[in-house]
């Protein structure tokens, strides 16, 4: 995957997380577990242009392993049957279907 790519890829991310940061901030009642999933991972992607600066792959494929590893828990809080609405629901799945499709490449 060359240079190009991971970043379109992690412009793609920083995206769906902001989407996902957004719904968060519209939603009521939100379990505490899942605002601090999507906190997490908005924070991590402020660190996103910083790793690309380094170009440092070993960086890159570790941040996303976390992100991926914390975007698989919101999915579950998601997915547990609590009352969320849609848009949140469908921004936390586009968001974790992006972290899994670039980790998938990375590898």
């Amino acid at each position: 995957m060359g240079e190009q790519e991971i970043r379109s890829r992690l412009s793609s991310i920083q995206l769906a997380v902001g989407q996902a940061a957004q719904a968060l901030s519209a939603e009521r009642n939100l379990p505490g577990e899942l605002r601090d999933y999507i906190q997490k991972l908005d924070r991590q992607t402020d660190r996103i242009t910083d790793i690309l600066a380094l170009r440092d792959r070993a960086r890159i494929v570790k941040l996303i392993s976390d992100m991926e590893l914390l975007g698989a828990r919101a999915r579950r809080v998601c997915g547990s049957g609590l009352p969320l609405s849609g848009q949140m629901k469908s921004a936390v799945n586009h968001m974790h279907n992006e972290l899994i499709d670039f980790k998938q490449h990375l590898h």
